[in-house]
């Protein structure tokens, strides 16, 4: 038997003996996190999302419609006549989207726990934060979503900055559960939409899981063609009804279980949708955050338009890992710096009970 040094493989080692034995194992751990923050969000591809380099805000500037009139033979069209305009006064304004504190999620490994274990925990353990981080970011877009859509948030002077709410209970809409009761709710939000000059496309409808499965059970003659439908309800699989693209998502239940119970934490937020005394007329003043003072147990879905709101990311997703020699553990951590705002109120919709 030969006797002597054996040099392992080190499958955490870069750029062979002599590299940093954990240098590879922080790639896995992001790529896990972004994995699981990419699968666990819905809300990423639902609304407007800019990122800015450097400052604490970012400006969304807001214009005003034009109008048009018939002229009158002889009539200067630049110059007042007889009381008579023609030019458009178009008016502007601006929506603030401020960013947020950073927000955190970490955990740690304890180096003697991770020895007498016999599976791998940080693997699991780098999921669960992204799945954290993904949560927030959808509860905290889907509040601001309900936000603009429940108050009146005026952009231009004059122009209506009311949302769409509808009342199920006033609409003959019933509670919003069954495929019947659901296709009736799409086509009045479709038609809603349509009043308020919204566009075709991009428009989307949040459903619980419940909701969602209510509509792939449903037969035929619930689901078809009639109603832009591009899946199938015998398959399972529903893409779009009344032509608006529809998306489940078990963190709108989460919103609706908390009721009045809202993340307290949801308070620190820089941002606060359902504040409405700064945009036109005498609105409430909610300063509550992303939770805000609504109690949210009686809604039942939420949607609109991808121009509805938007995000500001100063920091977009980032994580960091490192063993602490002091506290003998593995450090997990991952982190983004983003701002939720409301940008075109008309275009949000949610249904109440």
């Amino acid at each position: 038997m030969a006797n002597g040094l054996i040099v392992p493989s080190r499958i955490g080692q870069i750029q062979g003996p002599g590299g940093d034995a954990d240098a590879l194992f922080l790639k896995v751990f992001a790529n896990e996190v972004l994995t699981s923050f990419e699968e666990s969000n819905v809300m990423k591809n639902l609304h407007t999302v800019r990122t800015i380099s450097s400052g604490k805000s970012a400006q969304f500037p807001v214009i005003g419609k034009a109008t048009a009139k018939y002229h009158t033979p002889g009539e200067d069209v630049f110059e007042e006549t007889n009381g008579t305009k023609y030019p458009s006064v178009i008016q502007h304004n601006e929506r603030i989207i401020v960013i947020d504190d950073v927000l955190i999620a970490a955990t740690s490994v304890a180096n003697i726990d991770e020895l007498k274990n016999h599976y791998d925990v940080r693997s699991t353990y780098s999921t669960e934060i992204g799945r954290a981080l993904s949560k927030r970011f959808d509860i905290a877009t889907m509040k601001t979503l309900v936000g603009a859509a429940s108050g009146h948030h005026e952009n231009i002077s004059g122009v209506t900055g009311d949302g769409i709410y509808i009342e199920a209970s006033g609409n003959g809409l019933g509670g919003v559960a069954t495929a019947a009761e659901l296709i009736d709710t799409f086509t009045l939000l479709a038609q809603k939409l349509d009043e308020n000059d919204i566009p075709a496309e991009d428009r989307f409808i949040i459903v619980t899981p419940a909701q969602y499965h209510a509509l792939s059970a449903a037969d035929s003659a619930a689901i078809n063609k009639d109603f832009g439908n591009t899946g199938s309800g015998s398959a399972g699989t529903v893409f779009s009804l009344a032509g608006i693209q529809i998306v489940k998502s078990n963190h709108l239940q989460d919103i609706i279980t908390l009721g009045a119970s809202q993340d307290a934490d949801d308070d620190n937020a820089n941002n606060h949708p359902f504040d409405t005394s700064t945009a036109g007329g005498s609105g409430s003043s909610d300063t509550g955050g992303y939770g805000g003072n609504a109690d949210l147990t009686n809604l039942k879905l939420i949607g609109g338009h991808k121009s509805a709101i938007g995000t500001v990311k100063l920091l977009d997703l980032a994580v960091e890992s490192e063993y602490s020699m002091s506290k003998q553990s593995h450090l997990m951590l991952a982190k983004y710096a983003m701002g939720h705002g409301i940008l075109r109120p008309e275009a949000a919709m949610a249904v109440w009970a």
